[in-house]
């Protein structure tokens, strides 16, 4: 039986203004503090916005340790630039128009794509996993591509924007999709067919760089990993490790199985629409039955699916647990909406993403 391949986590964070909740473009103040205290932050295309990076990881226990330490030094060194951190995917209050980070690449991103590179501020989560080939992490992808629209569901996290209710779940999933490189990605046959997609969209101009293959999952440009983008930043330290650990055990999945459908776009995109609308308080599309089916019902399947990989990396327990805990308490989005119902007050749903951020962090 060949050893679990590690994992490694991004999440990306929103910085606002305490009081007003309005986004704050501090965050190469943030960054800088962060190094001043030992800790490695990232810039992000919007100033408002801050990366956090796991180290690479064998199991689950030390994901989350990490995951907990990286969320109270951002926002430690966020307080000491009197801001607020928020694991949130889109500012539930907004500014007139967010600035672009002072770097050359996110300059040349914001003159070619105009408001959907300045209307940004959008929060997500990637999970890496090693690889040994790029071929490797095709084949994870495809497997991935029917089970994209669920992992949407579970981590939405972005039902509030511009101070009132969206109608969705996830807001970001919607917004993000505007670029013309995101959203599922294509099933591969070959790393060839992989290679000659990039190179159509950087020739007809549509991505200025490799970076900017923005689908959901893709082979890092970066790491040797495949690299899976289709979360919102989840409002817990715990959704976030349960997240990582379920597309852990889909790429394990994935080296043996030789099930993987082949689901049509329309029909992936229709369950994607439903994942961020509906989050997981709705039915969800089945994309592989092309059906309506309670989102229970899938992910038990989901969970049966992997469960042998589950079962390898000890980890079965702690995702019935987590997802028992996650459908009864609720993510994100339906956090935001419970707060936000109780008064129309945008203030009641700041302070439920402030507590949400950093709680089990302290």
């Amino acid at each position: 039986m060949d050893a679990p391949p590690t994992v490694g986590v991004e999440e990306e964070f929103l910085l606002v203004d305490p009081l007003s909740g309005a986004p704050v473009g501090r965050n190469v103040d943030v960054v800088r503090t962060a190094a001043d205290l030992a800790m490695d932050l990232q810039l992000e295309i919007m100033r408002c916005q801050v990366e956090t990076s796991t180290h690479v990881h064998t199991d689950t226990a030390g994901l989350l340790r990490e995951l907990r330490e990286l969320r109270r030094g951002a926002a430690a060194s966020a307080e000491k630039n009197d801001a607020l951190l928020l694991a949130v995917a889109v500012p539930p209050t907004l500014s007139d128009e967010l600035s672009i980070t002072a770097t050359p690449r996110y300059r040349r991103i914001a003159v070619k794509f105009g408001r959907v590179a300045r209307e940004q501020g959008l929060c997500g989560c990637h999970v890496h996993v090693a690889v040994p080939d790029r071929a490797a992490a095709l084949r994870i992808s495809n497997f991935l591509r029917p089970w994209l629209p669920l992992l949407l569901a579970l981590t939405a996290n972005s039902a509030i924007y511009h101070g009132g209710e969206t109608g969705y779940a996830s807001w970001r999933n919607i917004l993000w999709r505007r670029w013309p490189s995101a959203g599922p990605p294509p099933h591969f046959d070959s790393v060839a067919d992989f290679d000659s997609a990039v190179e159509s969209m950087l020739s007809l101009g549509i991505i200025l760089d490799r970076k900017m293959v923005y689908w959901d999952v893709r082979p890092s440009t970066t790491f040797p990993t495949v690299e899976v983008r289709v979360s919102d930043v989840p409002a817990t330290v715990e959704e976030t490790a349960l997240l990582a650990t379920l597309i852990r055990a889909c790429a394990m999945t994935a080296r043996t199985t030789d099930f993987v459908p082949n689901v049509p776009e329309a029909t992936l995109r229709a369950a994607y629409w439903k994942a961020a609308h509906e989050g997981i308080d709705g039915p969800a599309i089945d994309p592989v039955e092309g059906r309506m089916v309670p989102i229970r019902e899938l992910l038990d399947r989901f969970v049966e699916r992997i469960r042998p990989a589950l079962e390898q990396l000890g980890d079965l327990d702690f995702v019935t647990e987590q997802l028992a805990a996650l459908l009864i308490r609720g993510n994100g989005a339906r956090r935001q909406l419970n707060a936000f119902r109780a008064r129309g007050d945008v203030g009641d749903v700041l302070r439920e993403l402030a507590t949400a951020t950093l709680d089990t962090c302290r």
